[in-house]
């Protein structure tokens, strides 16, 4: 959203949340996101991929003695193990199987646990959810706790830093436009200028690097290059995470 106020500024980091995760800004040509560095520092320049997905809230029988009705802004699961307080706020919930189907919400927050959790959502229930039988999911918010982007993929990618950022800290992660990038020299050796450019997985791949795509590719482009990439060097790549 352009013309707004942020309470952060743009290449600056927070150690405390400023913003709603996945909030968009646009300014200097560029897209960002509002993110959350996970648990190892990000280098200014690196590809950044989104958190894990937990199996232990992956199709999940709703919790046998409660059901959510019409218009409900909270619903009672079990986890498959134990969680942290608010370990999904900003994230999405979802009805996989069975009564409600389909229909996926947002979540506000919810306490530690395991068993009969709250979990408490920004938007109301729209098909009332039946006890033990309908089954839910739910992930991560994509900005929250993002990673340097593996050479395999664990999840989708979330963008490329443009500062350095520190473990836990708050910052806006670029999505689209021009941004200075790490290259690596994949298969398909140097990246010419208008080329696709994906996540750095041949040719012993640097975690956080970017690669020209080739034909063998399934992996998700990232963007398109600006200037000719040298390997272990930053170009410029005009940046198209899927999503945004």
């Amino acid at each position: 959203m352009k013309n707004r106020a942020y309470a952060q500024p743009l290449f600056k980091q927070s150690v405390t949340q400023m913003e709603e995760l996945d909030t968009i800004r646009e300014e200097y040509g560029g897209v960002y996101a509002y993110a959350q560095a996970g648990a190892v520092a990000l280098a200014a320049g690196v590809l950044t991929q989104g958190a894990i997905p937990s199996a232990t809230a992956n199709n999940e029988p709703l919790s046998a003695t409660q059901s959510a009705a019409i218009g409900d802004y909270s619903v009672t699961v079990t986890f498959g193990s134990s969680v942290t307080a608010d370990f999904y706020k900003d994230g999405y919930f979802w009805v996989s199987d069975a009564t409600g189907e389909g229909h996926r919400y947002r979540i506000k927050g919810h306490a530690a646990g395991t068993a009969d959790v709250t979990v408490y959502l920004k938007d109301p229930i729209r098909v009332a959810l039946v006890a033990s039988t309908s089954e839910w999911s739910a992930i991560q918010n994509r900005q929250k706790l993002v990673l340097i982007c593996p050479t395999t993929l664990t999840g989708a990618p979330a963008g490329v830093c443009p500062i350095v950022v520190d473990i836990n800290y708050y910052f806006w992660n670029q999505v689209k436009g021009p941004a200075a990038v790490l290259f690596h020299t994949g298969s398909s050796g140097a990246a010419a200028i208008g080329n696709q450019v994906v996540p750095a997985n041949s040719n012993t791949p640097i975690a956080g690097a970017v690669e020209e795509a080739d034909g063998g590719d399934i992996i998700p482009c990232v963007g398109t290059v600006m200037s000719v990439l040298v390997g272990t060097e930053y170009g410029l790549v005009n940046l198209a995470i899927q999503g945004y």
